[in-house]
């Protein structure tokens, strides 16, 4: 007869998935209280909804954040049902320094922080909705992040490269500018700083509607800036577009040369 463990019990209770009925129910109601807090965090900053509705958004973090106090203390109490997590005092504290664990924890600290110091940190608990991202079935999700990774590692030089001339052209513009429009305009092109502000609001066509350029060198300058802005910002992502359709390829490739049976990559004749 199969002895009952409690602890593997609760783990597969908190591990996210949709296979069982009970795991479902979990996985959902956590999920759902995630987005409810994000939108209770939205919501409570209109003082409007904060002035009347008081008393049941502090009701609700109060009761948000025991649900996630206990799932925190479950999670690191069960965590050693996982073999790299074995060891019942350093497999602990291992998983409590992982990344989702210091997001669950950065999750309920800014209840507790208050206590200590007069901050309001409770947008952190947005960080939970990250959680999602443990998903088991997204599978696809985890390939593709895997891909990018591998595009970051594989065209780091290049991507280095143009973040360096983006970098060098909002230098040599900005101060530009800043040497044509100071005399015209002393206020809003106070000194090479704000004159950046404006080049990197310009090279990236979002605009900036309190500093512009008024005299004709400047309008022609602006000009040419925002010209080279567009080529110079698609530098990174064509370099990460063909990145991503390289990974593709061999992915292709991957799959059109494996083994049906065994799924091993067969030899190319």
């Amino acid at each position: 007869m199969t002895k009952h463990n409690p602890m593997k019990s609760v783990h597969d209770l908190l591990t996210f998935g949709f296979d069982s009925p009970s795991r479902k129910f979990v996985s959902w109601f956590i999920i759902s209280l995630i987005c409810l807090n994000v939108l209770a965090v939205i919501l409570g900053s209109v003082d409007s909804i904060a002035r009347d509705y008081h008393t049941l958004l502090h009701s609700f973090e109060i009761f948000s954040v025991a649900v996630f106090s206990l799932e925190y203390i479950l999670r690191v109490w069960s965590c050693t049902v996982e073999p790299k997590y074995s060891h019942s005092f350093s497999g602990r504290i291992r998983f409590a320094v992982s990344p989702l664990a210091l997001m669950d924890l950065l999750s309920i600290l800014p209840f507790y922080l208050p206590f200590l110091i007069h901050i309001d940190l409770r947008f952190l608990r947005s960080l939970r909705l990250l959680r999602l991202f443990r998903l088991g079935h997204l599978k696809r999700f985890n390939e593709t992040s895997r891909m990018i990774l591998n595009v970051l590692r594989e065209r780091k030089e290049a991507l280095i490269i143009s973040f360096a001339i983006i970098l060098l052209l909002i230098i040599v513009t900005s101060s530009l500018m800043y040497f044509v429009e100071n005399p015209a305009q002393p206020d809003v092109f106070k000194n090479i700083p704000d004159a950046m502000w404006w080049s990197v609001m310009t090279m990236t066509t979002v605009g900036y509607g309190d500093i512009y350029p008024i005299t004709s060198l400047g309008k022609f300058l602006a000009s040419i800036i925002s010209i080279l802005g567009l080529a110079t910002f698609a530098l990174p992502t064509a370099i990460l577009s063909a990145g991503l359709l390289e990974e593709f390829r061999k992915k292709k490739e991957t799959h059109e040369h494996a083994c049906p049976v065994c799924g091993q990559n067969m030899p190319k004749y």
